[in-house]
């Protein structure tokens, strides 16, 4: 990333891992479990996030130096709601059944704790260029999980990716199901993502010791 200083490549590569806003900060929980029974739900609630979390640090770093500080939590509701409003008008537009799959989830991005938490903490204090890569950064680091767990929750529980079958047919016993392999219907319930999250925690705190917390 020459192009980039080494605090603004920080930006981009810490929440992907180190002070990742999920199994780190602990943010953005509830979306984790809810909509991650398929990997298709999992990408576009990433992508939709990364869009109105990018896009809304660089408005309220334009906008930091004019808001009140009374009123600034009102602004950036509704900053991220407009953003929402959009992502939602697009998924409606051109993949609807989509949209219907993630529904209200979508709407629950205006009240998602990685946004607010990122508009409050570093939007509001730092440059408009900063503030985006901060938002890509986050939302990338957000994203990601969210894919993970969609990945071996829809692969284990389905026996698809992206609803193609990769592990054959579980009706005409084809692939793996030919041997006796049977889908975990468990994995699709919301415990599951939970579970699923633990263990990627976990890994990463077995690989990075400093992450352990003291008690």
């Amino acid at each position: 990333m020459g192009f980039l200083s080494k605090k603004d490549a920080a930006l981009l590569t810490d929440p992907l891992a180190d002070n990742n806003p999920i199994t780190i900060q602990v943010l953005g929980i509830c979306s984790a479990l809810a909509i991650t029974a398929e990997l298709k739900a999992s990408i576009v609630m990433a992508v939709s996030v990364m869009f109105v979390l990018a896009l809304g640090n660089v408005v309220i770093s334009l906008m930091r130096n004019i808001i009140p500080s009374k009123i600034r939590i009102i602004v950036q509701l509704v900053v991220v709601a407009a953003l929402v409003i959009i992502v939602d008008l697009v998924l409606k537009a051109f993949a609807y059944e989509l949209s219907k799959t993630l529904s209200v989830f979508v709407g629950l991005i205006i009240t998602n704790c990685i946004i607010m938490g990122r508009f409050e903490a570093f939007a509001l204090g730092n440059s408009p260029w900063r503030s985006f890569l901060d938002g890509i950064g986050n939302a990338a680091g957000y994203g990601v999980i969210l894919i993970i767990v969609g990945f071996f929750r829809e692969l284990l529980g389905s026996g698809t990716l992206l609803g193609f079958k990769v592990l054959g047919d579980p009706i005409e016993k084809t692939g793996l199901y030919a041997i006796g392999y049977e889908n975990n219907g468990f994995m699709l319930l919301s415990p599951m993502a939970l579970i699923v999250l633990g263990v990627i925690i976990w890994i990463q705190r077995s690989r990075n010791k400093a992450l352990i917390e003291e008690h």
